[in-house]
């Protein structure tokens, strides 16, 4: 009997770090899903990698290869495509790039891209905007802008 429980025992932990590892996947599947990155249709970039977007979002990197100035905008705070979008690509929630951008503003560095309510006040920046970059809901129907992929 003894041996019956120890054997549980040993595989309950492998059991526990699978259905974590199953949950933490669904949710990063969830929050790729909940936003798409648009750009200028005047833009030739048609993927980014995460960590080229988050330097492009956090003005790490300033200009596209094209020379052009990058141009980001923001969704206000309260909408759930920027928590997912700071996540997922950014890898801290929107208080902590909330926190960032304060930092940067005390230290006279740097100031956050505007913000716009909606989806469609970011895809008409976007639209208009040469070297600009945003993210909208996944819902939302941009058009007059380009679509870009965010890889690994």
């Amino acid at each position: 009997m003894q041996s019956m429980l120890t054997g549980a025992r040993r595989r309950a932990p492998n059991f526990l770090v699978a259905a974590v590892a199953l949950a933490l996947g669904a949710s990063s599947a969830r929050a790729q899903g909940s936003y798409r990155v648009i750009v200028n249709p005047s833009n030739p970039v048609s993927t980014l990698s995460k960590q080229e977007a988050s330097a492009l979002f956090l003005k790490k990197k300033p200009k596209w290869q094209s020379g052009a100035a990058v141009m980001p905008v923001d969704l206000s705070e309260d909408a759930a495509a920027r928590e997912a979008f700071s996540r997922e690509v950014l890898g801290k929630p929107t208080n902590a790039v909330k926190a960032f951008w304060q930092q940067m503003i005390f230290s006279g560095r740097n100031v956050p891209p505007p913000e716009r309510r909606t989806d469609d006040e970011i895809i008409a920046y976007v639209r208009s905007t040469p070297g600009a970059i945003g993210y909208v809901s996944a819902s939302a129907q941009p058009s007059g802008v380009k679509v870009v992929t965010i890889g690994g």
